[in-house]
């Protein structure tokens, strides 16, 4: 009974925290500068994740220094993970536009929706992301292009890669993971499969002892650098933090100034203020 009245708290919680969301866009955004609505959504992020529970580390190279973000992807909620350390404009699948009320959100937070059906559509996705690249704004990317339950990499998706190298940019990967309580990767927060955006919110909210935890690897040089060895090694990078076996070895040749995965510490241990 306990659980599920925490859950009910934390989830009512959320839905408060959301329409306060769409107030502050709509009321704030018109007229605040970009640092403000950065500032916001950074603030807003670290709210959403303390009102659910969750604990955040985070640890390797901080702050995280300006690029394109690549990160494994777990669950909805790696979004408002990353945001709450770095508040980033966010590469979206394009139907995501029609959610309710996150589907506007999304258009009024410097969400980079990625169009279908078209190279022009990719073109214009890409320039997009130059834009805010050599703007100096984080631009986050998921290139594994759907979730999985944390239990594998899956493999990533080399086009967006190729913004950072117009943009002149590192590449910043990052390596994420949830844990329960006892310290052992946790299914809870997982958005894959058949499962539902309320019944991940659920276990999300049922959930106690959740903690997140965010490696931040060394930034990847991207200059002298194809999109494909580049992808290749931040995915070899993330995979070997995470214990997962890497499907791409590159060589150490492959891509300037490439960090040792060996020099990345083991488990972050700065908490999230």
């Amino acid at each position: 009974m306990f659980i599920e009245l925490r859950a009910a708290f934390r989830l009512a919680r959320v839905g408060l925290h959301l329409l306060w969301a769409i107030a502050t866009v709509a009321v704030v955004f018109p007229w605040a500068s970009p640092a403000l609505r950065r500032t916001l959504k950074q603030r807003w992020s670290r709210q959403l994740v303390g009102m659910l529970g969750i604990k955040v580390g985070v640890g390797g190279t901080t702050p995280i220094p300006p690029g394109l973000l690549v990160c494994n992807h777990i669950s909805w909620l790696d979004i408002y993970v990353i945001n709450a350390l770095a508040p980033a404009a966010f590469v979206s699948k394009d139907d995501v536009k029609d959610w309710p009320l996150i589907g506007w959100l999304c258009q009024h937070t410097e969400t980079i929706f990625l169009e279908r059906g078209s190279r022009a559509a990719a073109q214009r996705t890409r320039e997009t992301m130059v834009a805010q690249l050599t703007s100096g704004t984080h631009v986050a990317l998921f290139p594994e292009g759907t979730t999985s339950a944390g239990d594998r990499l899956l493999p990533f998706h080399g086009a967006l890669f190729q913004s950072a190298i117009d943009a002149r940019v590192p590449v910043v990967p990052l390596a994420l993971r949830y844990l329960d309580a006892d310290g052992q990767p946790s299914r809870a927060p997982a958005y894959d499969g058949d499962i539902t955006l309320l019944q991940c919110m659920r276990a999300i909210a049922r959930a106690s002892g959740l903690s997140v935890q965010v490696c931040v690897l060394a930034p990847l040089d991207s200059s002298n650098v194809d999109r494909r060895h580049l992808a290749a090694h931040c995915h070899h990078a993330i995979a070997w933090h995470l214990g997962h076996a890497s499907l791409i070895t590159p060589s150490p040749m492959d891509v300037p100034t490439a960090h040792r995965a060996s020099e990345i510490p083991a488990d972050p241990q700065v908490a999230l203020p």
